[in-house]
């Protein structure tokens, strides 16, 4: 079987003239519409709050887990470990010395934090994720 050449259209050269007569233009066809961009802004915002009724990892107990002094003593040094790991992230961010975590502009690192309050915190680790 003989292989044909197939003509490939290159949009480059369709496009670079239009490009370099109204630069501005052709950029802002690029963006988004208001109206796809406020659906995006929604969801993201949607998706990245945390609801006032979340739990957090080693905030609660399962009930059935009480009864049972092993699985207790277990959860307690978990729950004291995670606070732990808090105060670390916590003393990291204002270490001077590490410059990736400090100075102008530079927003601190809380992600890990296991503990978080409600609405977009940008901390604290949930119990379950769904989406």
């Amino acid at each position: 079987m003989k292989q044909k050449r197939i003509f490939m259209l290159d949009y480059h050269d369709l496009y670079l003239p239009y490009v370099n007569k109204n630069p501005e233009l052709s950029l802002l066809k690029c963006f988004p519409t208001q109206v796809q961009a406020t659906k995006v802004m929604a969801v993201l915002n949607v998706l990245s709050s945390h609801s006032p009724d979340e739990e957090y990892i080693g905030e609660k107990m399962e009930p059935s887990w009480e009864e049972n002094p092993v699985i207790e003593a277990a959860f307690g040094k978990f729950t004291g470990r995670l606070k732990e790991l808090e105060g670390i992230i916590g003393e990291r961010n204002n270490d001077v010395k590490l410059k990736n975590r400090t100075g102008a502009g530079v927003v601190p690192y809380e992600l890990p934090k296991p503990f978080s309050a409600q609405g977009v915190t940008g901390k604290g680790v949930p119990n379950s994720i769904s989406i």
